[in-house]
């Protein structure tokens, strides 16, 4: 048996340290007027204490609001993401600690018995149990009505749902006959499934437990056409927008989702306090506003922001610099980036069309297609020869990286390109020199894109111009980024241009599965991924050898535990995503803008960018950073 406690040393003082609690500024007043209990019944008996000193941190004092951009109403949810209050989080060092949970024991790596903290409560003062977690399980996934997919396929290994159990208020089991060994790390996820409801809450809106009445009067409140659809309406832990359900993130919502500025005030019961009894976060409020995305980076440059990345990229650099010279109250750092690509073209193996479909299966075109693109121009032209030019692959500073899968097929050689379509048959042409379909249409390669960077219209400009040296006309369709996503998920986009995979850093115990066909996020295999996360009842089964040898891969990596042969899974499972050409890499590892209020401390000066492992802020734990005094002035 493993437990997790031991990580949990990194982050906190001994337990014969407990320190003396001070009581929050903020909610003083409401401490004193008898309307919230005061800190020492608010937080856990056992509390997270984090020493900031191990941490090479200062302590900060509470207050202050932080302010910050987004570019649409419904990415209040990065709040959940920055936040970062998970079951098990990831540390700066990807390591995983308990973070809401007091311990985890893990057996074999398929029974992990989760240890609650005893006193912890919700955002509304109610106590956080196993029956929150049992609600979930019992009430949730396995209600028909509310998930008609039953079961999220985590449940799942080798076809057999695994087992939850709670033996008391502050323990649950997790068990399977198998080892899942990805089950932690799901759960640090910047998307994590959330196994935990608020039951108190939700049950005011399942038809178990609320009269028929009281439903009938939500249900008519809420326009929806029944019960199971206002509870799902209601219960959005991961959309976090909903400013009435209880939550155990460090901020918590109040305010409409149709405003254009939202706020988020500090958790009163937050479970984390510093070794000084400071309860964090140190940050009283956070100000979240919507502003068109072309004008993120005018504000920032304009010092209304205190935290901004999100809506920056790397062209806005040298105006950001600008700035920040003439005067700025702000400073701009450069953090690594941790998705595997900047910029990466999906061509769609499922894509409806039957004869461009068996066009795009064909490994010869995805090739063709690559040795089509000057990575050296665009990184020149957009990115000052900063970036590393090649293909998909896991990143120079991961254990996995192989120069070999970075150039592989991913280097400018348009005659090689020529080649590779002639003998696939596309030797004819029309008139403009564009190669001719098998049914005697001009290939007019079809890539659409969500149209929010800048640099990434500006790469696939130049990438038109070098595809029609091998006879490929590209038309670049810019879309509304939901409608992108449900155009792939359909198989009506032929292609799509977007981010690489968000973790572009994995070791060999980094579940492989996000490298298989297991998610239709993944937009080269939209249907495949969605036979296997519905166990079959949607999408289409993988049929491509390559494909399946993944899925025998990646399920294999889950059943042994042994470091060499999971290092050696992960290598053919990246061989084979460099030779296939799955997705064509284009740049990656080019620095990501990250603008912080001068006054803001505790941010990290290098630090990587990555929304998964690492929530973006989340993993650098944003409720450690505070407001001091800006520096003062040199004397010239």
């Amino acid at each position: 048996m493993r437990n997790l406690l031991v990580a949990f040393a990194l982050f906190c003082t001994p337990a014969f340290a407990a320190p003396v609690l001070q009581e929050s500024p903020y909610w003083a007043a409401d401490v004193e007027a008898g309307k919230l209990p005061a800190i020492a019944t608010r937080i856990p008996q056992e509390p997270l204490i984090v020493d900031l000193s191990t941490k090479g941190r200062s302590f900060g004092t509470q207050g202050g609001t932080l302010r910050t951009l987004v570019s649409r109403s419904k990415d209040v949810r990065q709040m959940a993401v920055y936040g970062y209050a998970r079951l098990v989080g990831y540390a700066p060092d990807y390591s995983l600690y308990p973070d809401i949970l007091r311990a985890v024991d893990v057996e074999d790596d398929r029974k992990f018995t989760l240890h609650l903290r005893r006193g912890h409560k919700w955002s509304d003062g109610a106590p956080f149990t196993s029956a929150d977690v049992e609600y979930w399980w019992k009430h949730v996934v396995n209600n028909a009505e509310i998930t008609p997919s039953g079961p999220p396929e985590f449940m799942f290994v080798n076809g057999k749902l695994g087992e939850v159990s709670f033996p008391d208020p502050l323990s649950v089991v997790f068990e399977w006959d198998a080892p899942n060994a990805g089950f932690l790390p799901l759960l640090a996820q910047a998307t994590p499934p959330f196994i935990y409801r608020p039951a108190h809450y939700l049950k005011n809106f399942h038809e178990e437990f609320a009269s028929t009445e009281s439903l009938a009067i939500e249900v008519r409140k809420a326009r929806v056409k029944g019960w199971a659809a206002l509870h799902n309406k209601r219960d959005s832990m991961n959309k976090f927008d909903n400013p009435d359900l209880p939550t155990l993130q460090p901020w918590v919502n109040v305010t409409d989702n149709s405003a254009s500025r939202q706020w988020f005030i500090r958790n009163p019961y937050y479970h984390r306090i510093d070794a000084h009894g400071v309860q964090l976060p140190y940050i009283d409020k956070v100000e979240m506003t919507v502003v068109g995305g072309g004008l993120v980076a005018a504000k920032a440059n304009a010092g209304e922001v205190d935290l901004q990345a999100r809506g920056l990229d790397f062209p806005d650099i040298s105006i950001l610099k600008k700035g920040e010279i003439d005067g700025g109250n702000y400073r701009t750092l450069l953090w690594a980036n941790g998705a595997a690509s900047q910029i990466a073209i999906y061509p769609n193996l499922n894509f409806a069309d039957p004869v461009w479909r068996a066009v795009i299966r064909d490994v010869r075109f995805r090739r063709a297609l690559s040795l089509g693109i000057d990575r050296r121009m665009i990184n020149r032209a957009l990115y000052f020869g900063l970036a590393n030019e090649g293909g998909m692959t896991a990143l120079s500073s991961s254990p996995l990286f192989d120069m070999g899968n970075l150039y592989a097929t991913s280097v400018y050689y348009p005659p090689k390109a020529n080649l590779l379509l002639d003998d696939m048959g596309l030797t004819k042409r029309n008139a403009s020199g564009i190669r001719l379909l098998p049914d005697g249409r001009p290939m007019e390669f079809v890539v659409e894109t969500a149209g929010e960077r800048q640099e990434v219209e500006n790469a696939l400009a130049i990438i038109t111009d070098t595809w029609r040296e091998i006879g490929i006309k590209m038309v670049m369709r810019p879309l509304d980024r939901d409608i992108l996503r449900n155009r792939v998920y359909a198989g009506l986009s032929m292609s799509a241009v977007w981010f690489g995979w968000d973790n572009g850093l994995p070791t060999a115990d980094t579940s492989p599965m996000y490298v298989a066909p297991t998610n239709q996020e993944f937009f080269s295999w939209p249907m495949w991924g969605q036979y296997y996360q519905t166990s079959g009842a949607a999408g289409e089964a993988p049929d491509m050898p390559s494909a399946i040898r993944l899925m025998e891969l990646a399920e294999r990596w889950n059943e042994i535990r042994d470091a060499k042969s999971r290092r050696e899974i992960w290598a053919e499972m990246l061989h084979i995503h460099a030779h296939e050409q799955f997705a064509i890499g284009i740049l990656s590892e080019a620095p990501q803008p990250i603008v912080v209020s001068k006054r803001l401390r505790n941010v990290p000066e290098k630090a990587i960018w990555a929304y998964d492992p690492g929530a973006h802020f989340g993993i650098h734990r944003i409720d450690e950073f505070y407001y001091g005094d800006p520096p003062k002035k040199e004397a010239p």
